[in-house]
């Protein structure tokens, strides 16, 4: 069996990581190059840096930042934000990024997830989606954008399936409803998703105890699952998150 990922994520605004509540509340946390250097010496297995402003304020990503951040780490990064067009993802690959994470600009646009795909490998292309319980939608979960600014009428299912289809190498579900809340992963939309594509499927939001990471791997099926807000905080550790998995059965890589 494949061992489970544990991917810190960095959200950044103004050149600072930052953390909030359902998307709202942002609090400043500290210099994002710092933190990488801390969680990829602390076991994480890839990070994800998420520019939270730069799709709002129709700006480009901070291509300083993905170079400082690879040029500090070893492992795997993963960067979102500010992603308008396949050379925007060609300069966030060459300043040392593995994996391009597009959100907004792929439900615009669905096209760049093939674009991507056929320029740089599906490997590299993340779609990252913003779920939230709705009503509207046959799953009973809508897609939104612009941090949660927009609703689209978008089944998130189905968008998982379509992007999948188009070439997204990976899909992280983020939901909005669970967010920064620490009262564990949603589990249900996360089990949707993973059943529904044929790619790794990321969890995102809500972890807050090492329980929450065993309970999305078994429950849920996810590949993989990001930790923010229970290690930024200095409550737990990676070390700890993945002892827990370990004594729980769940493989994950302990060595680093």
């Amino acid at each position: 069996m494949l061992r489970k990922r544990i991917i810190p994520c960095l959200d950044v605004r103004g050149g600072r990581v930052t953390k909030g509540v359902k998307f709202k509340n942002n609090i400043d946390l500290g210099d994002p190059v710092e933190m990488a250097v801390r969680y990829s010496g602390g076991g994480a297995d890839e990070l994800v840096f998420y520019d939270i402003t730069a799709s709002a304020e129709r700006r480009p990503i901070d291509i300083g930042m993905v170079a400082a951040v690879a040029e500090a780490v070893r492992i795997p990064f993963a960067v979102g934000g500010g992603i308008s067009c396949v050379a925007d993802m060609e300069r966030v690959i060459l300043a040392g990024a593995e994996k391009i994470s597009v959100n907004s600009l792929a439900v615009r646009n669905p096209g760049i997830i093939a674009e991507g795909a056929k320029a740089f490998g599906r490997q590299c292309i993340v779609l990252g989606m913003d779920p939230v319980r709705s009503a509207r939608a046959p799953s009973g979960y809508e897609i939104t954008t612009r941090g949660f600014r927009e609703f689209t009428g978008m089944d998130a299912v189905e968008w998982a399936k379509r992007a999948a289809d188009l070439g997204a190498g990976e899909i992280v579900v983020n939901s909005v409803d669970a967010d920064g809340t620490r009262a564990g992963f949603e589990l249900e939309i996360t089990g949707l998703v993973a059943r529904a594509v044929g790619v790794p499927v990321v969890a995102s939001g809500g972890a807050g105890r090492p329980e929450d990471f065993t309970e999305v791997f078994r429950k849920a099926s996810a590949d993989a699952a990001i930790v923010a807000g229970m290690i930024h905080s200095g409550e737990w550790t990676i070390a700890q998150i993945k002892e827990r998995m370990k004594l729980d059965g769940v493989p994950v890589r302990m060595s680093w």
